[in-house]
């Protein structure tokens, strides 16, 4: 069903396809009949007449065939080019709608391998459908020009087609489990692989290579193995149908042979019959070779449902609440949250109001929950109780577009894009001018790194920024969202790979560009925050204490004890 509408828009091209293709196939008709009538009329009484109207007619007939078939491959070719890109880019827009504990689940490789069932699918329906109906129609045309030849011919002719379904019906439960086998030792190979290339520097850090490459050989190995499995059993039936198919063309000459010797056939009609007969099985074994792509396309289909099936963050029929520009007055009302349902919660029962244009510290030792809590703000995850308000509109009633438009987020590992560092800065503001472009990095403090490259800002980054530093992608990752201006803005242990020195500025550079707005700013290290408006301590899930830097101090408690461990004295 989720095909359907794309058929419906192209339906128009798709009939003409349709009505070229019987156009051929009635052509194709018309040759053995012209065939017989040379070899009775014109052979049989030495009639050149007739034999040069018949010759022009038949090269009349296959010269309009081909046209019609190259008009039609056109028509086809083309058409099927424009549901692949309409299907494509569904398909993608729908990806980008699922919530990101979807892809937590499954591996990117095997997401693009669910994706490649597409054209399968769309092949099936497009190619393979169109030719069962005309099999269908062409298949009752040609038995019935048969019967008008021999009932007797027509039955020798049609006796290999119940060891040909037979032959089907043992073959395809074979066949179906095979591919689904290969399908998914696919997957895992194509996932594993991925991933080896995603994370190449670290593979090549850990000498990892053997180890890798044996791992994917051997899920490789089981889809080989799985495939070969698939093609002997097909080439086996394929050989065993292609002996039936000769022994019933045998039959018929047979058969044909004494009805022309008894002088109830001539013998233009017996290599017509022969010709037209084909036509008659063929199509039946087609209709039964049919059923073998169905069983591949079934799971196809099943591992295309993954994607198009899955829930996505906001339902379509929804009718969310368009948040209009927000202040940053940020509460979080006993929240809680967990990755699974039924899985331990990682967030428990947290509470707090921010108010617009603070600056806020999050800290606490890893796993404690402070990166969780921030990936619930922006909706990228449900939480499992309690409320999330942001200018006192629950986040949980309001669209997903108008809330993120206006949340800013640089995670620890940011993500580049290949191309210039002009064009990654200028993401999310791609109408931003040269001066605001280097004014955001200036903020970043990446304004003179850049200013070192070859080409100053229209340098290369490369692929996912593999020619800068860490330290030189956060900071680019910064004045990506500096220079979008988020009302609100959310870093996510984002100066991590920068010097002390580095961070503290960055740290100090936005308190005073984003005066007005609210700052989350996510840390290990308590020195950079000392002076934010607000500081978060988060331990084990749970919101331990919250205050100022020297308030937290005085407190004495799990903020004063890691401050204590880092800085080796009290300032």
């Amino acid at each position: 069903s989720y095909f359907f509408p794309f058929l419906k828009r192209y339906r128009q091209s798709l009939i003409l396809v349709f009505v070229a293709s019987l156009f051929i196939n009635i052509f194709g008709l018309a040759q053995p009949l012209l065939i017989q009538q040379i070899i009775d009329k014109v052979i049989g009484q030495q009639n050149f007449g007739t034999l040069y109207f018949l010759g022009v007619m038949l090269i009349g007939v296959s010269v309009l065939s081909n046209v019609l078939n190259l008009i039609r491959t056109f028509l086809f070719t083309d058409t099927t080019n424009r549901i692949d890109i309409a299907t494509s880019g569904n398909i993608l827009t729908q990806l980008f709608r699922l919530p990101l504990g979807y892809f937590d689940n499954r591996p990117v490789g095997e997401i693009s391998t669910r994706l490649n069932e597409l054209g399968s699918i769309r092949g099936f329906l497009t190619g393979t459908a169109l030719t069962l109906v005309l099999d269908v129609i062409f298949g009752v045309v040609y038995l019935f020009v048969c019967l008008s030849y021999s009932g007797l011919l027509t039955a020798v002719a049609l006796g290999v087609v119940p060891l040909y379904l037979a032959l089907v019906y043992i073959v395809s439960p074979l066949i179906k489990s095979q591919l689904r086998v290969a399908a998914e030792a696919n997957a895992a190979a194509s996932s594993l692989m991925v991933e080896a290339l995603t994370g190449i520097q670290t593979v090549k850090a850990q000498h990892a290579e053997t180890t890798l490459r044996w791992r994917w050989q051997q899920r490789y190995a089981r889809f080989i193995s799985s495939n070969f499995r698939t093609t002997l059993i097909g080439a086996t039936a394929g050989s065993i149908g292609a002996f039936f198919n000769e022994i019933g063309g045998l039959a018929v000459l047979w058969v044909g042979a004494y009805l022309v010797l008894k002088g109830e056939l001539t013998i233009g009609q017996l290599i017509a019959f022969r010709i037209i007969s084909g036509n008659v099985v063929g199509p039946i074994i087609r209709l039964a070779g049919t059923w073998q792509t169905i069983q591949g396309l079934q799971i196809s289909v099943e591992r295309l449902a993954d994607v198009v099936d899955a829930e996505p963050e906001q339902p379509l029929d929804a009718r969310p609440i368009a948040l209009p520009p927000i202040t940053g007055r940020v509460e979080f009302d006993r929240v809680s949250f967990r990755f699974r349902p039924h899985a331990p919660l990682v967030v428990k029962n947290v509470s707090f109001t921010i108010e617009p244009g603070c600056f806020v510290g999050i800290v606490g030792q890893s796993g404690s929950g402070k990166s969780t809590i921030m990936k619930l703000l922006p909706r990228l995850y449900p939480p499992a109780e309690g409320v999330i308000r942001i200018d006192d509109y629950d986040i949980a009633k309001v669209d997903l577009d108008s809330l993120r438009q206006q949340i800013g987020i640089v995670p620890q590992d940011s993500m580049l894009f290949d191309g210039s560092v002009r064009d990654n800065i200028a993401l999310n503001a791609p109408d931003a001018s040269d001066a605001e472009v280097i004014h955001a990095a200036q903020i970043a403090c990446a304004h003179a790194f850049i200013m070192d490259l070859p080409n100053g800002y229209d340098s290369s980054v490369g692929e996912r920024g593999a020619s800068l530093s860490g330290g030189q992608r956060q900071r680019i990752a910064i004045a990506r969202s500096i220079l979008a201006r988020p009302r609100l803005l959310i870093l996510d242990e984002a100066t991590s790979a920068l010097d002390y020195l580095t961070e503290r500025t960055v740290c100090e550079n936005l308190r005073r560009e984003l005066r007005g707005e609210t700052v989350f700013f996510i840390t290990h290290r308590l020195g950079t925050i000392r002076n934010a408006d607000l500081i978060l301590m988060m331990d084990n899930g749970l919101l331990q204490e919250a205050g100022t830097h020297p308030e937290l101090l005085n407190k004495r408690g799990l903020y004063y004890a890691l401050y204590r461990q880092q800085d080796g004295s009290i300032a």
